[in-house]
């Protein structure tokens, strides 16, 4: 197998950069970059008839992953996660045709194991050794079973109130673990500052390139498994947005590669009513949007006042057709407990979130019931359990 990647590009002014040196944003504008292939040359080569005698993870897509030498990839089988046919939730819910893709299924009992699993490779073959992070939950247990995995050390930075679960993961696997009085958004201020002082790789989300190639994989999943028919709605718990822009940059690259037709879903971001800067500038017709003050929520995922991706969500959701909408914590709660009644799964709040926002959307009339939807379950309810009535 051969990576077809090429190059860095800004997702804002399109400056390119070199792949094979360490680098977090565009050094012009101080946006996003993202990872580029050759995809023109990919796609002679490497076609999905490929796929079905490759091991069932993410690393199947290798020629469209990041990582050059495949000696450097470090796994502990991320991806692949199966998607389930929900009909009873889908009739309670008034959905003809509703499924679930069960991300809680990854190492580490969530979808930031696709992200972390990318950006720890990437980051070996970079030849770098002392990674850092913010953290609001599941993402810090992931960095730091990925550290332990490549031999690297961790630094994350957390939330005091972060689900026990996620603080615990940290300290198994060996990571030197800091809680804060804050937000995530604070916590992000204490690790970047700990990076310049000892010298430490910030690999938080979307501040470096790699992780969103992890989520990434979503997008080429969910066409696979779907026989490479996209669902015509996804559903998706939205904090720091990577799943979703992540999905969207999928969908693009397997256009180019003739694995699908040009028909996309309609993408919907869902978000808790007491931390919504995506939900505020969605309805607002803004490009950008401005931190949410006070944000609380216990769907720890979502508790993320300001996204630096937030321009790549807002567009992938308005060319999408899609659109933005908020859930109470009340309502995921109880939601939790009906999918666990209906359908025998014990999905996080996030996961949750995206049910709710499904009746919603289909009562507002933006779903059409015979419409075939995909909610993303992001992790597991075990990680909760503190954090659950």
């Amino acid at each position: 197998m051969r990576s077809y990647l090429k190059n860095l590009e800004c997702t804002y002014c399109n400056e390119i950069f070199s792949a094979d040196q360490p680098r977090r944003l565009c050094e012009k504008c101080g946006k996003v970059l993202y990872p580029r292939y050759d995809i023109k040359e990919a796609s002679k080569y490497f076609t999905k008839d490929m796929l079905p005698a490759r091991a069932p993870n993410m690393w199947r897509y290798f020629e469209m992953l990041p990582v050059r030498d495949e000696s450097n990839i470090v796994t502990l089988g991320e991806g692949f996660t199966p998607i389930f046919e929900t009909r009873r939730l889908g009739s309670e819910l008034g959905s003809e045709s509703l499924m679930l893709k069960d991300e809680g299924l990854n190492p580490t009992a969530s979808f930031k194991a696709r992200g972390l699993s990318a950006a720890v490779s990437k980051a070996k073959e970079l030849g770098l050794r002392k990674l850092t992070m913010p953290s609001a939950g599941n993402a810090a247990g992931a960095m730091a079973s990925y550290a332990a995995r490549a031999g690297m050390e961790a630094f994350v930075f957390m939330p005091q109130d972060a689900p026990e679960a996620n603080q615990k993961e940290v300290s198994v696997s060996g990571g030197n673990l800091f809680l804060i009085d804050g937000l995530i958004s604070d916590a992000g201020v204490i690790s970047r500052e700990k990076a310049a002082e000892i010298g430490l790789f910030d690999v938080s989300t979307l501040q470096e390139p790699y992780r969103v190639e992890g989520k990434k994989t979503m997008g080429y999943e969910i066409a696979e498994q779907l026989g490479w028919e996209l669902p015509d709605n996804i559903i998706y718990p939205t904090g720091g947005g990577t799943g979703i822009v992540g999905m969207w940059k999928a969908f693009q690259e397997m256009e180019e590669l003739e694995w699908i037709s040009s028909k996309r879903p309609k993408m919907f971001a869902v978000q808790a009513e007491n931390c919504a800067p995506i939900v505020r500038a969605f309805e607002n017709g803004e490009e950008f949007a401005q931190p949410w003050e006070n944000a609380t929520t216990l769907a720890a995922g979502m508790r993320v006042p300001s996204a630096i991706g937030d321009y790549l969500i807002l567009k992938a959701v308005r060319d999408s057709g899609g659109s933005a909408i908020t859930v109470s914590d009340d309502e995921m709660i109880n939601m939790i407990d009906l999918i666990g009644k209906l359908e025998g799964f014990f999905v996080c709040p996030e996961g949750a979130a995206t049910a709710c926002g499904a009746k919603k959307l289909i009562e507002n009339g933006s779903i059409d019931p015979s419409e075939k939807t995909l909610l993303l379950n992001t992790g597991s309810g075990l990680k909760y359990l503190d954090m659950l009535p």
